[in-house]
C-alpha cells in the first residue's frame, strides 16, 4: 500500500490562472502517466485545461459547488457528487458561491477505465485507491485491502 498526504504535495498554479492543484499520483511516471490523481483548488470561473485522449472523473470535495459546461449540457455538482467526461471537452466551469476543492482522476484512453465512487460502494478492480482525510492510499495489488475510511474510491480496470 502506498500513501500520499495532500499536505506534503506542493500547490502549483494552473496555466490559465483559475486555480491551483496538487498532483498526488502520476503513474507509472510523472512525464508519461497513464493514471493521474490530483486535488484542485478552483478559485475563479473559467475553462478546464484540455486533455485529449484522456478520460476524466471529477468530484467536488468541498465548497458550494460548480456548474460544468459539458458537451451533453450543463452539469451542476455539489460536494459529494461526481461526473465522468472526456478530457478533450475542457468544459467551462462556473463556481456556485466561492472556491471549491475538487478531486480529479485521469486515465489515458486505451489504458483502462476509471471511475470515482463514494466509499464504500466501489467494486473490486485490478488497480484501486482511496482518497479520504487528505490522504491518497493506492495499490496495484487487488488482494490488498483498503483502509476503512469514508471518502472516495478510485477504481481502474486495465485494458
Amino acid at each position: 500500500m502506498n500513501t500520499t498526504r495532500l499536505a506534503d504535495v506542493p500547490l502549483v498554479p494552473w496555466r490559465n490562472g483559475g486555480g491551483r492543484t496538487r498532483e498526488l499520483l502520476a503513474w507509472p511516471a510523472r512525464e508519461e502517466w497513464l493514471v493521474r490523481v490530483s486535488v484542485a483548488e478552483i478559485e475563479a470561473d473559467g475553462p478546464f485545461s484540455a486533455f485529449p485522449g484522456v478520460d476524466r472523473a471529477f468530484a467536488v470535495l468541498s465548497g458550494a459547488g460548480v456548474v460544468l459546461a459539458l458537451p451533453a449540457g450543463p452539469r451542476r455538482l455539489e460536494a459529494g457528487q461526481s461526473v465522468d467526461f472526456g478530457g478533450e471537452a475542457a468544459p467551462a466551469c462556473r463556481l456556485l458561491g466561492g472556491p471549491t476543492r475538487d478531486l480529479n482522476l485521469m486515465v489515458r484512453r486505451g489504458a483502462g477505465r476509471a471511475h470515482l465512487a463514494p466509499a464504500p460502494t466501489h467494486r473490486a478492480s485490478r488497480w484501486r485507491g482511496l482518497f479520504a482525510d487528505g490522504t491518497l492510499w493506492w495499490t496495484d495489488d487487488p488482494t490488498e485491502p483498503l483502509p476503512p475510511h469514508a471518502g472516495w474510491h478510485l477504481a481502474l480496470e486495465t485494458a
